[in-house]
């Protein structure tokens, strides 16, 4: 305990603040337990830290560990939250819960045995506390935490603090507002930067070993998260990465089943569920039609790679520019908006809204007709009317 407590303090203490990600404020100061889900690499361990450092008072006793400390070989998380609250402790930072076996059951019992402490944790964007044995989704408070936004980046690359804006704000002003940041920077510049290497924090010390990095990040998640969770066995592994791979060169795409699975070696069953943990994990993202929802048993209508980051990882000399700005948008919206696909353009946003997405020289044609459309332009600057630069939807968080 003594030795956990010294590293603790020093990471704490070490953890910079001059930049922090959105969903630092978001965080409910009063909540018993707060679960942070992310993909790998998106920056949950230094959110973690950050918000020992910013938001808990300096009087309360805080503890951060992390569940692959050799510490957990012989000793349970149970034990060590017992020890910590009989010693004033009042806040326990839990990162990596995913590989802890016991995680859900023992979180419960801590939960009920424990009620003046707090719980802050992070977890494996896979992890699904739904299926959890202990139900811990009435108890508590979940976030997701998404790859860097547009702004987000900005900021590490060039050090300019700019505010983030509503999905309402940005297709209503969307002129005033692009005038206004197009003032302070030239984003189109930057903006190619972020899609090749911006949206995970380690680009900033690593930008020369940024695909490297962003491949072992990858290899990380299907060969150790994934088996982890899901107790997976290497050689479905093996072949998920193959399936991978297959979407990489080919996204965006209506999935033939049939097609993959004679391709990769899945069976049908087995090929649906490899689907769903690429989503859950952030490497794919699927996008269903108007009110069907995603789940382990159902074929997603249209799949992308998550990001572009990822699909100039993956994709090596088959990127496509369509499935770059496509892949953008979604990323960008998912999780913060619904997002579906429409009968005509691109996506239709919480039911109203409808996007046409292309070049500088995309025309309304496809959805002059509908109402509440709007066409989504790259190589762009400013905004005009109902026509909005792809760029500015990276300032939504």
């Amino acid at each position: 305990m003594k030795q956990l407590n010294k590293k603790s303090r020093l990471k704490i203490e070490q953890v910079p603040t001059e930049f922090t990600r959105y969903l630092l404020d978001n965080i409910h100061p009063k909540s018993r337990i707060s679960i942070i889900k992310g993909a790998r690499g998106v920056g949950k361990t230094t959110l973690l830290l950050q918000y020992a450092k910013l938001k808990i008072p300096k009087e309360r006793y805080v503890l951060y560990v992390s569940l692959d400390d050799l510490f957990f070989v012989s000793n349970t998380l149970y034990d060590l939250a017992d020890t910590f609250y009989k010693n004033n402790g009042t806040f326990l930072l839990i990162d990596e819960v995913h590989k802890y076996p016991n995680w859900s059951r023992e979180l419960k019992l801590i939960y009920d045995d424990f009620p003046n402490l707090q719980l802050l944790v992070t977890s494996s964007s896979l992890l699904e506390i739904y299926r959890s044995e202990s139900d811990l989704s009435r108890r508590a408070v979940k976030y997701e935490l998404k790859e860097l936004s547009f702004r987000e980046f900005l900021f590490f690359e060039k050090k300019i603090k700019l505010q983030p804006y509503s999905l309402k704000a940005i297709l209503t002003h969307s002129e005033d507002i692009s005038f206004e940041i197009t003032s302070k920077i030239k984003p189109l510049y930057e903006f190619k930067k972020y899609l090749k290497y911006g949206m995970y924090p380690y680009f900033v010390n690593e930008k020369e070993l940024f695909q490297d990095k962003l491949l072992q990040t990858i290899n990380l998640t299907l060969e150790v998260d994934l088996p982890t969770i899901e107790r997976i066995d290497f050689e479905h592994i093996t072949k998920i990465k193959k399936l991978l791979f297959a979407i990489a060169t080919s996204a965006p795409f209506t999935p033939n089943i049939s097609k993959l699975s004679e391709r990769t070696k899945i069976s049908r069953n087995a090929l649906v569920k490899a689907l769903h943990y690429l989503h859950k994990a952030r490497l794919i993202l699927s996008v269903n039609k108007t009110n069907k929802g995603i789940s382990i048993l159902s074929k997603p209508d249209k799949i992308y790679i998550n990001n572009p980051n990822l699909q100039y990882v993956l994709g090596v000399n088959q990127t496509n520019i369509g499935a770059i700005r496509e892949s953008y948008f979604a990323n960008q919206l998912e999780g913060l908006h619904k997002i579906a696909l429409p009968k005509k353009g691109d996506f239709i946003v919480d039911d109203k809204y409808t996007f046409e997405i292309g070049g500088k020289n995309k025309s309304k044609n496809q959805i002059k007709e509908i109402d509440n459309a709007y066409i989504i332009r790259d190589d762009y600057e400013n905004g005009f009317q109902n026509y909005i630069p792809l760029w500015l939807f990276g300032f939504l968080y």
